[in-house]
């Protein structure tokens, strides 16, 4: 709580970023008066997976330039215990791929919300369809045939 208002903190990846990342930001907004959103930097993210495809300054400006966060900050750790304590946070909303991961918090007076993913739209499903219509275009590339030779 800062000055009677609830603070929110949301925090993720948001590489290739669409409509699920936008829906959850938008649910975060839902919760409180001041919305802070954490993007995870390129070392952290490939502390735990592959690194993301969009670099780091790229994904932030990203967040930045949306309506709803109030303020956008980089993420270099998952754990969130330094960052409720210096921002005063009271409401803490992830995607539900993490469930139970963050309940620790709720020892520190936290809210935790675990944000459904939602239907057909990941960062991974988008890789996928990518990586898909690339092997068709470079089957379909191989398959036509070859012009003949002019002399």
């Amino acid at each position: 709580m800062y000055n009677n208002r609830i603070v929110v903190y949301t925090s993720g990846t948001f590489d290739m970023f669409h409509s699920n990342h936008l829906k959850m930001i938008e649910y975060a907004r839902g919760l409180g008066d001041i919305l802070v959103v954490g993007v995870s930097t390129d070392e952290l993210v490939a502390s735990y997976k592959n690194p993301p495809i969009i670099p780091f300054e790229e994904r932030i400006a990203i967040i930045q330039a949306l309506r709803h966060p109030d303020i956008v900050i980089p993420q270099y750790s998952l754990d969130h215990t330094e960052i409720v304590k210096k921002l005063n946070i009271d409401v803490f909303v992830v995607g539900d791929d993490w469930v139970g991961k963050y309940d620790y918090l709720k020892e520190l007076g936290v809210s935790v919300f675990y944000f459904p993913r939602g239907r057909g739209v990941s960062t991974t499903d988008i890789k996928k369809r990518v990586l898909e219509r690339y092997e068709d275009t470079i089957k379909q590339i191989e398959n036509q045939p070859k012009p003949e030779a002019v002399i």
